[in-house]
């Protein structure tokens, strides 16, 4: 879920997952799955940042919980995720806390 702002102030929590399109034009539009309309005070780019930092924290808690690499890219795959040739980079990009590993 992240956090948006209505354009008259009032703060609203979405769940990232019903977001089909954020468009600007100029005020952010966001189109839900189910045709729903909701027009914040974020921009568009703010929203797209939000949206993967969200997914992100949750990657990364899954990534803490598992014991083995390959069950990390298997969980990385079905969330269709990036994550670049280099071994740890998922965990060190998502990752804030300074805690190891198992």
């Amino acid at each position: 879920m992240i956090e948006l702002t209505r354009l008259n102030g009032n703060p609203i929590v979405l769940n990232s997952d019903l977001i089909k399109v954020a468009e600007a034009s100029p005020d952010t539009m966001l189109t839900l799955v189910n045709g729903e309309k909701l027009i914040v005070r974020e921009k568009r780019e703010e929203v797209v940042e939000r949206v993967l930092a969200y997914r992100a924290r949750l990657l990364a808690a899954v990534a803490r919980r598992l014991s083995d690499r390959q069950d990390l890219l298997r969980v990385v795959s079905l969330a269709s995720l990036d994550v670049g040739d280099k071994p740890g980079s998922l965990i060190a990009v998502e990752d804030s806390t300074d805690q190891p590993h198992q």
